[in-house]
Formats: C-alpha cells, sequence, structure tokens
C-alpha cells in the first residue's frame, strides 16, 4: 500500500487497494473517489474491508451519504453501511411467513403483518426491512393520525411577523424520498395501524397503490412523489386490536395480509431451547432450565388453550416472543454479582411479573383477569419457582376492576 498522493485514471479496485493507505487518512478524497468509480467492487473493497472509517464524526457521516447515494454500489454493500449497527439476529418467524412476505415485497405490494401479541411481528418487520432494503423507518400510528402523517402536509411558519408556508412530508413520503436519494428499496414500517382510524389515514394511500402515477405529495420544489416499487411499506396489526374481517375491505384489497401465528409446539420448544440455552445451569445461577421450559409452556398453553382441569377454553391469544424478555431478565439477574443471585426461584417469578403479566392483563376484562390470577395460582402450586407475584398483581387489578365497577353501579 502506498501513502503518496494518489493519481486515480481508472477508480477501480486496483486503484483502491493501491491507494488504500490514502484513502484511510483522506476523507475528502475518499468521498471523491466513491462518487467518481463505476467499479461496485471498488466500493465493495473500501468498505467491507474497513479501508475508510465510517464511524468518523463528520467525516463518516459525509463517507457513508457517498456510499448510499451512489449509483454504483451493489445493494448489499449500501446494507452494510446504513446497518452497521443493526443486530436483529436470525429470523424466527416460520419459513413460508418469510417466503410469502419476501414475495408480496418483490413485486411491489404493500403488507400487513398480523397475529396475537407476541408472534414477533415488529421484531421480523425490522428482520424484512434489513433483509429486502438499504436501510428503513419506524413509525407507531395513533388515534390522533390524520392523512398528512402518512402523506404530508402544508404547514405555517412564522419569522419576524411575517408567514411562510412549507411541505411537511408524511411518513411515506419521505420514504419515496430515501428511496429515490439511495436509488435502491427503502423500507417505511407502520408499527400497530389499527391503532389508527385506518380508511381515514390511508385513504389516498388506496388510489396511489393501484395507480403509481398518482402523486401523492409535493415538496418545497414542486417535485411530485409518486409511490414506486423501491418503496417498501410494512404494517403490523395486533389481532387483539381487531380482527381481519373487521378490517376496511379497501386495505385487505390491496394490501397482502401476511398471518404471524402462535407458533406449533415444535417451534415453541425450539424458541425456548434457543433463550434458555443462554442460561447457566450450574450452580452459579441455581436455574433449573428443564423446569423452565416446562414453565414457558404450560403458561403458553394454559393461556391460549386453557388447562386440563379448566373446561372453559383458552383465556386470549398471546405468542410465545415475550418469554425472552424472562430470560435475559434471568441471564442478567441470576449471576453471581446480579440482584437476584441465588435466588432463581423467586427471580422468575418476578420477571414474569415485570414482563409477561402486565401485557396479559393490560387488554384484558374482569373474567379474563380473574382466570389470569387461577392461573398464576395454579403455576405457582405446580412449580418451584415462585409465582406468587404475577398471581398478586392480577388479583389486585381484579379488586381494582370490581371497584370501579361498584363506584359506577351507584352513579
Amino acid at each position: 500500500m502506498s501513502s503518496r498522493k494518489p493519481s486515480f485514471q481508472n477508480y477501480d479496485r486496483d486503484e483502491a487497494e493501491e491507494y488504500s493507505g490514502f484513502l484511510l487518512s483522506n476523507a475528502a478524497t475518499a468521498k471523491d473517489f466513491i462518487t467518481r468509480t463505476t467499479d461496485p467492487d471498488a466500493i465493495r473493497y473500501l468498505v467491507e474491508e474497513h479501508t475508510i472509517d465510517l464511524d468518523v464524526p463528520g467525516a463518516g457521516i459525509q463517507l457513508k451519504e457517498a456510499v448510499l447515494t451512489s449509483e454504483t454500489a451493489p445493494l448489499d454493500v449500501k446494507q452494510t453501511v446504513a446497518q452497521r449497527n443493526a443486530d436483529l439476529g436470525d429470523m424466527l418467524v416460520p419459513e413460508t411467513v418469510e417466503r410469502n412476505a419476501r414475495t408480496a415485497l418483490a413485486v411491489g405490494k404493500p403488507i400487513v403483518l398480523y397475529g396475537p401479541t407476541g408472534t414477533g411481528k415488529t421484531y421480523f418487520a425490522k428482520q424484512l426491512a434489513l433483509a429486502t432494503c438499504v436501510d428503513y423507518e419506524v413509525y407507531t400510528a395513533t388515534p390522533t393520525w390524520t392523512p398528512a402523517d402518512i402523506t404530508g402536509s402544508i404547514q405555517p411558519e412564522t419569522h419576524d411577523g411575517d408567514i411562510t408556508y412549507h411541505r411537511r412530508a408524511g411518513c411515506v413520503s419521505q420514504g419515496i424520498q430515501q428511496a429515490e436519494r439511495y436509488g435502491d428499496n427503502y423500507a417505511v414500517i407502520i408499527d400497530e395501524i389499527t391503532r389508527a382510524d385506518i380508511s381515514q389515514v390511508f385513504g389516498p394511500l388506496y388510489t396511489a397503490i393501484e395507480d403509481q402515477d398518482q402523486v401523492i405529495f409535493r415538496d418545497d420544489e414542486g417535485n411530485g412523489l409518486t409511490l414506486n416499487d423501491n418503496l417498501k411499506l410494512i404494517c403490523t396489526m395486533n389481532m387483539s386490536d381487531r380482527t381481519v374481517n373487521e378490517l376496511d375491505n379497501a386495505i385487505t384489497r390491496r394490501f397482502a395480509m401476511i398471518e404471524l401465528s402462535r407458533y406449533d409446539r415444535d417451534a415453541r420448544a425450539e424458541l425456548f431451547d434457543d433463550w434458555i440455552g443462554e442460561l447457566d445451569p450450574g450452580p452459579d445461577r441455581n436455574i433449573d432450565t428443564d423446569e423452565l421450559k416446562d414453565l414457558f409452556e404450560n403458561h403458553h398453553r394454559g393461556i391460549n388453550n386453557g388447562t386440563t382441569t379448566n373446561s372453559e377454553g383458552g383465556i386470549m391469544e398471546f405468542g410465545p416472543m415475550h418469554y425472552v424478555d424472562v430470560t435475559k431478565f434471568l441471564k442478567h439477574a441470576c449471576k453471581p454479582s446480579g440482584p437476584y443471585a441465588g435466588e432463581a426461584v423467586m427471580a422468575v417469578g418476578q420477571a414474569f411479573a415485570t414482563y409477561v403479566a402486565p401485557r396479559l392483563l393490560n387488554t384484558a376484562s374482569l373474567p379474563q383477569i380473574n382466570r389470569i390470577a387461577s392461573h398464576y395460582e395454579t403455576l405457582d402450586d405446580q412449580y418451584r419457582f415462585d409465582m406468587s407475584a404475577p398471581a398478586d398483581l392480577a388479583r389486585r387489578q381484579a379488586a381494582a376492576e370490581e371497584r370501579e365497577m361498584g363506584v359506577s353501579a351507584y352513579e
């Protein structure tokens, strides 16, 4: 490698290697090289061999933008640059779910990932975006959303008493702009869409999805933005909010509806094995991992399907992804220096009371709350783990609900 001032002729991989020392120390020249080269392998070398440092404040941002906006850089190289700090791990959803979602996005169809809470919809949406796009942005729908949050709006701005107006792009419009800047796929994830009025908020998109010549927004320069295949729209929806049949037919006709189920027993067992396998079963943690796995399965089955002694059936739909938070809690809490060192029996119940029970109780009716409490009391009797904490939490919420109903009854 040479550190002398380069005299580029071809701006290709060979010159990238020859002058790598200089490019490493001169961000302006590296940026110029990336902008001028027509050799994809040259950019790949600069990025993958760490010849250019993308983490340097200021200069690193410029080099990152140069790669992302390059017409020469391959998509996977752009992904490497944009997603340097992304660490979402392996995909956990069933293979058919992943294949269906990828196919829908590839043919230009926006998708809705739907299913019970805890099936990994948001996590999978991010993984899908990282796998198929340069980068992505996540937005969470709210009841106050209007079409402007999707497509954009005109906003007033006051300066020295004068009022001017500028155009503010909505989340989809911003995604289109990013896809145009990067010249590749860019994803917009809209999480929990049923929190908003879908028919009203998504209305302007419906025509645009069917007619890609339809302008949905104009920027301050008057440029019209239209949907195109480079914008990948991924939405998530909890089944506890609304069933598919209750959705506006307009969205089910225009979006690919991808269901994430509760996972069958074998799939759950594989997930539980992976998560619990990260725990040390030795005396330092004092966690019986086999018993913990059995607790996960019986807790999940009791919530979803009911118990053998209960003829009422399941309490509510509840996915398995919540249990990963329990194992993360135990991994830290029960280590020799952790706050629950030597007290794994208590720590398990506290983890359920901290992460799992509140999520169950959040949308439960009073009869469901009472059944959740009974379920935890049954688990407390069946296992060495102290499950009284989540049981007490459910009983207190049931009592609060009953007091509320009692007050309402006399008003």
